[in-house]
């Protein structure tokens, strides 16, 4: 069968409706009640159509979103195709997870007042609380202060009424989703990729869908701010004539991008590993002849020319933060909440699945050890890739390498966490075949109501992770040493 962007497109529709369908049957509901958990979507209990739609509609949206990034034939396409693909399931209930209740409750407490950092909003009288999952009732808020502060108009317009409230946090996510769309074509064309295909592998992800528009995160707000400033950040210089003709003068746009990615860490901390990508971003390029895959001879880039964009970016981000700080009236306090952010423990986290095995092995506690090693381990690979990216001139790559690596180092790993790395490496490791098959998996990992099957397949999975660490580490080691022998 010829693929074509007529089968993508339709293909993938149906898809989308099918999806629809599991979210109107057995999506996340304003009562938590475990209605829909794998045992009762595999039994039936609910009806056959309901896992038959989720099967069929997932199966559908990857297939259609695998296949149709090499038949896309234009920006426009895209947008048009992934745009109709996300309404069939904006009237319904959540899918993939329950967090946009644990949203509105912390919009409620903040809008009345209270401090969502400092507790769960189960101590905080929110009329919602039967809906916000058992693991966020006595968590506090583990995101920054400029999704509060929305999260807490929407629930000033809304009144009463929860289905108000998540329909207007939805709205913010959507508009996320549609800043992303506006700024991939540019970060594109920053990386001589090509727009249309980029914002496909993006905005056509089940992912998006299912978690960003669907279960409106605000994921979906975070990486679109990322990208924007990263964007910007990367944009050359006008020519002197054009900035005296009114182009926005560099160090002007390089302040601005900084204000966009702390807008992003105003909303999920996570943001702030792209700053320091953002700063080579903004230096000139290297010559073609010195950018290339081998190691490049030292002092081809000096540390001196960091200083002024790391002074624009960097007021840039610093004004924003003081900004936020100071309107939403919390000050620092988001970073407490950040210490409660890996209540789950899952092997969907490569750290915590190796706590897991060693804990089955030994009897010891083990996952609080090997979740901070992760974070160091973390902490030393950020650092390599930013001297990668520096000596190499590959700031937006790195950028997005560094998402990665946070993704799979971090103490929890949700299915969504995937698009972080995806916004970026998607202009510029278009064909990272690992990226776009961890995506796929990912989308598979939920229920409709938001259930993880990483929850019910917790000891079994762990084993599986660790090997596969294991035999990449093993592999790495003989591939370095090989290269040695010969050189």
């Amino acid at each position: 069968m010829t693929i074509t962007p007529r089968l993508v497109r339709w293909g993938g529709f149906v898809g989308s409706i099918a999806t629809a369908g599991t979210a109107y049957l057995g999506g996340a509901g304003f009562e938590r009640v475990p209605s829909v958990n794998p045992l009762t979507l595999l039994s039936g209990q609910r009806g056959a159509l309901l896992p038959i739609l989720w099967v069929l509609g997932t199966a559908l949206l990857i297939a259609a979103w695998w296949t149709g990034r090499h038949v896309v034939p234009s920006t426009r396409w895209v947008l048009v195709t992934a745009g109709l693909w996300f309404l069939p399931v904006l009237p319904f209930l959540p899918l993939g997870s329950a967090d946009v209740y644990s949203y509105a409750c912390q919009g409620y407490v903040q809008q009345a007042g209270g401090d969502p950092y400092a507790g769960g909003v189960g101590e905080a009288g929110c009329p919602w609380l039967s809906s916000v999952a058992s693991s966020w009732v006595d968590s506090p808020a583990p995101y920054g202060p400029l999704f509060l502060v929305l999260a807490a108009r929407v629930v000033a317009f809304a009144g009463d009424s929860l289905a108000g409230v998540v329909a207007g946090l939805r709205i913010v996510a959507v508009a996320g989703v549609a800043l992303l769309a506006a700024c991939l074509p540019s970060l594109a064309r920053r990386c001589g990729a090509d727009p249309a295909r980029t914002t496909w592998t993006v905005l056509a992800c089940p992912l998006v869908l299912v978690h960003l528009v669907s279960g409106a995160h605000n994921d979906a707000l975070m990486i679109a701010l990322i990208v924007a400033g990263l964007a910007l950040a990367a944009a050359r210089p006008a020519p002197a004539g054009l900035v005296a003709a009114g182009a926005v003068p560099r160090q002007a746009a390089l302040v601005a991008a900084g204000a966009l990615l702390g807008l992003a860490v105003g909303v999920k901390a996570t943001a702030v590993v792209v700053v320091p990508f953002a700063v080579l971003a903004a230096l000139a390029p290297l010559p073609p002849a010195l950018s290339v895959a081998l190691p490049p001879a030292p002092g081809r880039r000096n540390l001196r020319e960091l200083w002024p964009p790391t002074a624009s970016i960097g007021g840039g981000l610093l004004l924003t933060t003081v900004l936020l700080a100071v309107v939403s009236g919390r000050g620092a306090g988001w970073v407490a909440g950040l210490l409660r952010s890996g209540d789950s423990v899952t092997w969907g986290s490569p750290s915590t699945a190796v706590g897991l095995t060693v804990e089955f092995a030994t009897g010891l506690d083990a996952v609080p050890v090997t979740r901070l090693v992760g974070v160091l381990l973390l902490a030393v690979i950020l650092v390599l890739l930013w001297w990668r990216a520096f000596r190499r001139g590959d700031a937006l790559g790195g950028a997005g390498l560094a998402l990665a690596a946070t993704v799979l180092c971090a103490p929890v790993f949700h299915p969504w966490y995937a698009t972080w790395p995806l916004a970026v490496l998607a202009a510029t490791r278009p064909e990272n075949r690992c990226l776009l098959g961890l995506c796929a998996f990912a989308a598979t990992l939920t229920t409709p109501a938001g259930y993880n099957w990483a929850l019910y397949t917790r000891l079994p999975g762990a084993f599986v992770v660790t090997l596969a660490l294991v035999v990449i580490v093993v592999v790495a080691v003989r591939r370095r040493r090989d290269r040695r022998v010969v050189a």
